[in-house]
């Protein structure tokens, strides 16, 4: 009953997500597979991280706790975020096999730019590569 369920508002789900966003259910909003498709670090950003960290990357707490990313000193060191990305942190599952160095450089960046933050040294794929050795 459950796995019907789920079979069953998965697809729902999807459709009410694509008519709240304005685009047509035949639209992705998912990767496909086992791996990102999204390149820049805001499509990263908004299809596989504000699904945990919020819209406004200010985290949440329920079932939980998601911190928040806006203003957050922790991106200050860009070898931090890149870490916790590749290879997760508690909670976090890792990404490193999802997705690839320059989509971890390009959402890294994203998240240092962006919410309140203003980190403007620039992560490289480079950068990524030596993180996940």
């Amino acid at each position: 009953m459950v796995t019907m369920l789920v079979a069953v508002s998965l697809p729902v789900s999807c459709m009410a997500q694509a008519q709240s966003t304005g685009r047509s259910a035949s639209e992705a909003t998912l990767s496909a597979g086992s791996g990102f498709t999204e390149k820049s670090g805001e499509q990263l950003f908004s299809n596989v991280c504000q699904g945990c960290h919020m819209p406004d990357a200010k985290g949440a707490a329920g079932a939980g706790t998601y911190p928040s990313l806006a203003g957050n000193r922790n991106l200050e060191s860009s070898g931090y975020p890149i870490g916790v990305v590749v290879n997760g942190q508690r909670g976090m599952p890792s990404f490193g096999s999802m997705m690839s160095n320059d989509q971890i450089a390009a959402v890294v960046n994203y998240l240092r730019t962006h919410f309140d933050n203003s980190y403007r040294d620039e992560v490289t794929a480079d950068d990524v590569k030596a993180v996940r050795r």
